[in-house]
Protein backbone atom coordinates (compact mmCIF):
# COMPACT_ATOMS: atom_id res chain seq x y z
CA UNK A 1 0.00 0.00 0.00
CA UNK A 2 2.59 2.39 0.93
CA UNK A 3 4.78 1.65 -2.52
CA UNK A 4 1.26 2.21 -4.25
CA UNK A 5 0.66 5.43 -2.75
CA UNK A 6 3.62 6.72 -3.20
CA UNK A 7 3.67 6.05 -6.88
CA UNK A 8 0.52 7.82 -6.89
CA UNK A 9 1.84 10.61 -5.59
CA UNK A 10 4.57 10.74 -8.15
CA UNK A 11 2.60 10.33 -10.64
CA UNK A 12 0.43 13.28 -9.40
CA UNK A 13 2.99 15.29 -9.00
CA UNK A 14 4.34 14.70 -12.17
CA UNK A 15 1.32 15.73 -13.45
CA UNK A 16 0.89 18.75 -11.62
CA UNK A 17 4.20 19.86 -12.75
CA UNK A 18 3.49 19.33 -16.53
CA UNK A 19 0.57 21.52 -16.05
CA UNK A 20 2.35 24.22 -14.42
CA UNK A 21 4.85 24.01 -17.35
CA UNK A 22 2.23 24.19 -19.70
CA UNK A 23 0.35 27.12 -18.11
CA UNK A 24 3.60 28.84 -17.87
CA UNK A 25 4.43 28.11 -21.65
CA UNK A 26 0.65 29.43 -22.52
CA UNK A 27 0.91 32.91 -20.59
CA UNK A 28 0.38 35.52 -23.19
CA UNK A 29 3.26 37.80 -23.92
CA UNK A 30 4.39 41.09 -21.94
CA UNK A 31 2.48 43.40 -24.91
CA UNK A 32 4.60 46.90 -24.92
CA UNK A 33 2.77 49.92 -26.31
CA UNK A 34 5.23 52.30 -28.24
CA UNK A 35 3.32 55.35 -29.38
CA UNK A 36 4.83 58.16 -31.22
CA UNK A 37 3.88 61.20 -33.35
CA UNK A 38 5.83 61.03 -36.78
CA UNK A 39 5.60 58.91 -39.72
CA UNK A 40 7.00 55.25 -40.32
CA UNK A 41 9.67 56.40 -42.77
CA UNK A 42 11.38 59.65 -40.31
CA UNK A 43 14.34 57.89 -38.59
CA UNK A 44 12.56 58.09 -35.24
CA UNK A 45 9.45 55.99 -36.84
CA UNK A 46 12.48 53.44 -37.71
CA UNK A 47 13.82 53.21 -34.72
CA UNK A 48 10.63 52.16 -33.33
CA UNK A 49 10.10 49.32 -35.47
CA UNK A 50 13.72 48.40 -34.73
CA UNK A 51 13.28 48.18 -31.50
CA UNK A 52 10.26 46.08 -32.34
CA UNK A 53 12.29 44.24 -34.44
CA UNK A 54 15.10 42.85 -32.01
CA UNK A 55 13.60 42.76 -28.50
CA UNK A 56 11.10 40.38 -30.37
CA UNK A 57 14.23 38.57 -31.52
CA UNK A 58 15.99 38.54 -27.97
CA UNK A 59 12.51 37.55 -26.15
CA UNK A 60 10.83 35.37 -28.63
CA UNK A 61 7.32 34.91 -27.18
CA UNK A 62 7.78 36.83 -24.12
CA UNK A 63 7.32 40.25 -25.43
CA UNK A 64 4.85 41.73 -27.94
CA UNK A 65 6.05 45.21 -29.33
CA UNK A 66 3.03 47.21 -31.05
CA UNK A 67 4.23 50.06 -32.60
CA UNK A 68 1.48 53.31 -33.37
CA UNK A 69 3.13 56.11 -35.64
CA UNK A 70 1.21 59.33 -36.43
CA UNK A 71 -0.23 60.03 -33.23
CA UNK A 72 -2.71 56.77 -34.04
CA UNK A 73 -2.48 55.93 -30.47
CA UNK A 74 -1.74 59.18 -28.80
CA UNK A 75 -1.32 62.51 -30.41
CA UNK A 76 1.35 65.44 -28.50
CA UNK A 77 -1.09 66.53 -26.00
CA UNK A 78 -1.98 63.33 -24.23
CA UNK A 79 0.72 60.95 -24.34
CA UNK A 80 2.59 61.80 -21.44
CA UNK A 81 -0.58 61.61 -19.62
CA UNK A 82 -1.14 58.05 -20.65
CA UNK A 83 2.56 57.03 -20.47
CA UNK A 84 1.81 57.80 -16.71
CA UNK A 85 -1.70 56.07 -16.29
CA UNK A 86 0.21 53.35 -17.97
CA UNK A 87 -1.98 53.74 -21.35
CA UNK A 88 1.60 53.12 -23.06
CA UNK A 89 4.58 52.15 -22.16
CA UNK A 90 7.33 54.15 -24.66
CA UNK A 91 7.09 57.29 -26.42
CA UNK A 92 9.82 59.45 -27.57
CA UNK A 93 9.27 62.91 -27.01
CA UNK A 94 11.39 66.20 -27.78
CA UNK A 95 13.66 67.14 -25.66
CA UNK A 96 11.57 70.34 -25.26
CA UNK A 97 8.65 69.22 -24.16
CA UNK A 98 10.09 67.64 -20.73
CA UNK A 99 10.59 71.19 -18.92
CA UNK A 100 7.32 71.12 -17.04
CA UNK A 101 9.76 68.06 -15.22
CA UNK A 102 12.61 69.13 -15.27
CA UNK A 103 14.06 72.02 -15.85
CA UNK A 104 18.02 70.50 -16.44
CA UNK A 105 16.47 69.28 -19.91
CA UNK A 106 16.47 72.91 -21.02
CA UNK A 107 19.90 72.52 -21.73
CA UNK A 108 19.77 71.18 -24.96
CA UNK A 109 18.00 74.49 -25.68
CA UNK A 110 20.98 76.58 -25.13
CA UNK A 111 22.10 78.47 -28.20
CA UNK A 112 25.11 77.32 -29.50
CA UNK A 113 26.22 75.17 -26.88
CA UNK A 114 27.32 72.35 -28.96
CA UNK A 115 29.77 72.90 -32.12
CA UNK A 116 28.03 69.64 -33.92
CA UNK A 117 26.32 66.27 -33.58
CA UNK A 118 29.81 64.87 -32.49
CA UNK A 119 29.81 66.59 -29.81
CA UNK A 120 26.28 66.28 -28.86
CA UNK A 121 26.76 62.50 -29.19
CA UNK A 122 29.80 63.33 -26.51
CA UNK A 123 28.11 65.03 -24.20
CA UNK A 124 24.95 62.65 -23.96
CA UNK A 125 27.31 59.40 -23.66
CA UNK A 126 28.81 60.95 -20.63
CA UNK A 127 28.20 60.91 -17.09
CA UNK A 128 26.30 63.94 -16.91
CA UNK A 129 24.28 63.04 -20.21
CA UNK A 130 22.93 59.64 -18.91
CA UNK A 131 22.30 61.27 -15.56
CA UNK A 132 19.50 63.21 -17.43
CA UNK A 133 17.97 60.15 -18.51
CA UNK A 134 17.29 59.89 -14.35
CA UNK A 135 16.34 63.24 -14.08
CA UNK A 136 12.58 62.85 -13.89
CA UNK A 137 12.36 59.37 -12.18
CA UNK A 138 10.37 61.47 -9.21
CA UNK A 139 8.00 62.00 -11.68
CA UNK A 140 7.31 58.54 -12.96
CA UNK A 141 9.31 58.80 -16.05
CA UNK A 142 12.64 56.91 -16.79
CA UNK A 143 14.66 57.59 -19.81
CA UNK A 144 16.31 55.28 -22.03
CA UNK A 145 17.97 56.92 -24.57
CA UNK A 146 18.59 59.79 -26.79
CA UNK A 147 17.38 59.68 -30.54
CA UNK A 148 18.84 62.39 -32.89
CA UNK A 149 16.67 64.16 -35.37
CA UNK A 150 19.51 67.10 -36.17
CA UNK A 151 21.33 70.18 -35.65
CA UNK A 152 19.09 73.37 -36.41
CA UNK A 153 19.83 75.96 -38.93
CA UNK A 154 18.51 79.47 -39.22
CA UNK A 155 16.37 80.75 -42.25
CA UNK A 156 14.85 83.84 -43.05
CA UNK A 157 13.12 86.07 -45.61
CA UNK A 158 16.06 88.49 -45.82
CA UNK A 159 19.08 88.54 -48.28
CA UNK A 160 21.43 88.52 -46.07
CA UNK A 161 21.78 86.20 -42.95
CA UNK A 162 25.69 85.96 -41.42
CA UNK A 163 25.99 88.53 -38.53
CA UNK A 164 22.87 89.10 -35.46
CA UNK A 165 22.13 92.46 -37.14
CA UNK A 166 20.44 90.78 -40.02
CA UNK A 167 17.74 88.94 -37.79
CA UNK A 168 16.88 92.27 -35.58
CA UNK A 169 13.02 93.11 -35.68
CA UNK A 170 12.41 89.79 -37.07
CA UNK A 171 9.63 87.04 -36.44
CA UNK A 172 10.83 83.71 -35.70
CA UNK A 173 8.66 80.80 -35.43
CA UNK A 174 9.67 79.10 -31.95
CA UNK A 175 8.63 75.31 -30.55
CA UNK A 176 6.93 75.99 -27.06
CA UNK A 177 9.99 76.83 -25.14
CA UNK A 178 11.47 79.29 -22.84
CA UNK A 179 14.64 79.41 -23.54
CA UNK A 180 14.16 79.62 -27.38
CA UNK A 181 12.07 82.52 -26.80
CA UNK A 182 15.17 84.38 -24.93
CA UNK A 183 17.34 83.47 -27.88
CA UNK A 184 15.21 84.84 -30.08
CA UNK A 185 14.70 88.40 -27.74
CA UNK A 186 18.63 88.30 -27.10
CA UNK A 187 19.42 88.81 -30.53
CA UNK A 188 16.33 91.75 -31.19
CA UNK A 189 14.35 89.22 -32.70
CA UNK A 190 10.82 88.44 -32.20
CA UNK A 191 9.75 84.74 -31.24
CA UNK A 192 6.41 83.60 -32.07
CA UNK A 193 4.88 80.21 -30.82
CA UNK A 194 3.10 78.28 -33.55
CA UNK A 195 2.58 74.79 -34.12
CA UNK A 196 4.96 72.86 -36.76
CA UNK A 197 1.88 72.45 -39.09
CA UNK A 198 1.43 75.82 -39.10
CA UNK A 199 4.53 76.91 -40.28
CA UNK A 200 5.18 76.77 -43.79
CA UNK A 201 1.95 78.82 -44.77
CA UNK A 202 3.04 81.34 -41.80
CA UNK A 203 6.13 81.82 -43.63
CA UNK A 204 4.45 81.81 -46.98
CA UNK A 205 2.26 85.04 -45.86
CA UNK A 206 4.87 86.26 -43.70
CA UNK A 207 3.16 86.21 -40.81
CA UNK A 208 6.49 85.18 -39.43
CA UNK A 209 9.71 86.08 -41.25
CA UNK A 210 12.02 83.02 -40.47
CA UNK A 211 12.04 79.48 -38.51
CA UNK A 212 15.14 77.56 -37.17
CA UNK A 213 14.85 73.61 -37.90
CA UNK A 214 16.65 70.59 -38.98
CA UNK A 215 17.90 70.44 -42.82
CA UNK A 216 15.29 67.14 -42.87
CA UNK A 217 12.63 68.81 -41.66
CA UNK A 218 13.05 72.12 -43.44
CA UNK A 219 13.47 70.08 -46.80
CA UNK A 220 10.16 67.73 -45.81
CA UNK A 221 8.07 70.78 -44.89
CA UNK A 222 9.48 72.13 -47.98
CA UNK A 223 10.10 75.67 -45.72
CA UNK A 224 13.63 76.41 -48.37
CA UNK A 225 10.67 77.23 -50.90
CA UNK A 226 9.00 79.79 -48.60
CA UNK A 227 12.37 81.42 -47.71
CA UNK A 228 15.55 83.84 -49.41
CA UNK A 229 18.26 82.66 -46.96
CA UNK A 230 19.04 79.52 -45.00
CA UNK A 231 22.17 79.77 -43.33
CA UNK A 232 24.31 76.41 -41.51
CA UNK A 233 24.45 77.93 -37.97
CA UNK A 234 24.41 74.35 -36.08
CA UNK A 235 22.78 76.67 -33.21
CA UNK A 236 21.24 73.90 -31.59
CA UNK A 237 19.60 70.94 -31.52
CA UNK A 238 16.47 68.78 -31.92
CA UNK A 239 16.23 65.44 -30.01
CA UNK A 240 14.39 63.07 -28.74
CA UNK A 241 14.26 61.55 -25.20
CA UNK A 242 12.90 58.37 -25.34
CA UNK A 243 11.05 57.54 -22.09
CA UNK A 244 9.06 54.67 -20.09
CA UNK A 245 7.04 54.64 -17.11
CA UNK A 246 9.94 53.97 -14.01
CA UNK A 247 7.28 51.28 -12.33
CA UNK A 248 6.53 49.26 -15.01
CA UNK A 249 9.74 49.59 -15.96
CA UNK A 250 11.25 48.51 -12.64
CA UNK A 251 8.36 46.00 -12.05
CA UNK A 252 9.89 43.72 -15.23
CA UNK A 253 12.06 41.06 -14.80
CA UNK A 254 15.70 41.76 -14.95
CA UNK A 255 16.52 39.50 -17.74
CA UNK A 256 13.45 40.91 -19.40
CA UNK A 257 14.59 44.28 -18.90
CA UNK A 258 18.51 43.83 -20.02
CA UNK A 259 17.00 42.13 -22.96
CA UNK A 260 14.86 45.48 -23.37
CA UNK A 261 17.89 47.76 -23.15
CA UNK A 262 19.72 46.04 -25.80
CA UNK A 263 16.92 46.35 -27.99
CA UNK A 264 17.02 50.10 -27.23
CA UNK A 265 21.03 50.66 -27.33
CA UNK A 266 20.58 49.02 -31.23
CA UNK A 267 17.39 50.52 -32.33
CA UNK A 268 19.40 54.14 -31.10
CA UNK A 269 22.33 53.45 -33.34
CA UNK A 270 19.96 52.50 -35.97
CA UNK A 271 18.06 56.16 -35.70
CA UNK A 272 20.75 58.35 -34.99
CA UNK A 273 22.47 57.09 -38.26
CA UNK A 274 19.33 57.24 -40.14
CA UNK A 275 18.79 60.73 -38.90
CA UNK A 276 22.82 61.67 -40.06
CA UNK A 277 22.23 60.58 -43.59
CA UNK A 278 18.97 62.24 -43.42
CA UNK A 279 20.00 65.27 -43.15
CA UNK A 280 23.28 65.33 -45.23
CA UNK A 281 21.21 64.23 -47.85
CA UNK A 282 18.46 66.72 -47.82
CA UNK A 283 21.03 69.37 -46.55
CA UNK A 284 22.34 68.95 -50.68
CA UNK A 285 18.63 68.92 -51.90
CA UNK A 286 18.43 72.42 -50.43
CA UNK A 287 21.55 73.38 -52.05
CA UNK A 288 20.75 71.63 -55.67
CA UNK A 289 17.71 73.04 -55.58
CA UNK A 290 18.92 76.52 -54.78
CA UNK A 291 15.60 78.02 -54.07
CA UNK A 292 16.78 79.39 -51.23
CA UNK A 293 20.13 80.80 -50.96
CA UNK A 294 22.78 78.61 -48.90
CA UNK A 295 25.36 80.57 -46.68
CA UNK A 296 27.85 78.69 -44.58
CA UNK A 297 29.01 80.48 -41.24
CA UNK A 298 32.28 80.75 -40.64
CA UNK A 299 33.79 79.75 -37.12
CA UNK A 300 34.20 83.58 -36.93
CA UNK A 301 30.98 84.32 -37.12
CA UNK A 302 29.44 81.66 -35.17
CA UNK A 303 31.35 83.16 -32.39
CA UNK A 304 29.70 86.32 -32.80
CA UNK A 305 26.61 84.84 -32.33
CA UNK A 306 27.56 82.74 -29.49
CA UNK A 307 28.58 86.19 -27.78
CA UNK A 308 25.37 87.54 -28.48
CA UNK A 309 23.54 84.25 -26.68
CA UNK A 310 25.50 84.42 -23.88
CA UNK A 311 22.65 85.92 -21.77
CA UNK A 312 20.21 83.56 -22.17
CA UNK A 313 22.92 80.70 -21.15
CA UNK A 314 23.23 83.17 -17.74
CA UNK A 315 19.69 83.37 -16.90
CA UNK A 316 18.99 80.00 -17.04
CA UNK A 317 21.99 78.89 -15.39
CA UNK A 318 20.04 78.68 -11.78
CA UNK A 319 18.05 76.41 -13.45
CA UNK A 320 19.96 74.18 -15.41
CA UNK A 321 23.31 74.45 -13.31
CA UNK A 322 26.82 75.74 -14.16
CA UNK A 323 28.11 72.51 -13.59
CA UNK A 324 25.61 70.70 -16.39
CA UNK A 325 25.99 73.65 -19.10
CA UNK A 326 30.16 73.13 -18.52
CA UNK A 327 30.03 69.53 -19.32
CA UNK A 328 28.20 70.17 -21.93
CA UNK A 329 30.67 73.12 -23.40
CA UNK A 330 33.80 70.72 -22.53
CA UNK A 331 31.99 67.90 -24.93
CA UNK A 332 32.99 70.18 -27.78
CA UNK A 333 36.70 69.38 -27.40
CA UNK A 334 36.76 65.29 -28.51
CA UNK A 335 40.15 65.19 -26.39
Amino acid sequence: MKTTATRLLAVFGSTLAMTFSVSALAQDPIVIKFSHVVAESTPKGQGALKFKEVAEELLPGRVEVQVFPNSQLFGDAREMEALLLGDVHILAPSLSKFDRYTKTVQLFDLPFLFDDMDAVDRFQASEAGQELLNSMTQHGIQGLAYWHNGMKQLSTNQDKLSEPADIKGLKFRVQASDVLEEQFRALDANPQKLAFSEVYQALQTGVVDGQENTWSNTYSQKFHEVQKTIAETNHGVIDYMVITNSDWWNGLDEDVREALEQAMEQATEHANALAAELNERDKQRIIEEDRAQYYQMTPEEIEVWREAVLPVWQKFEGDIGAELIQAAVDANNPN
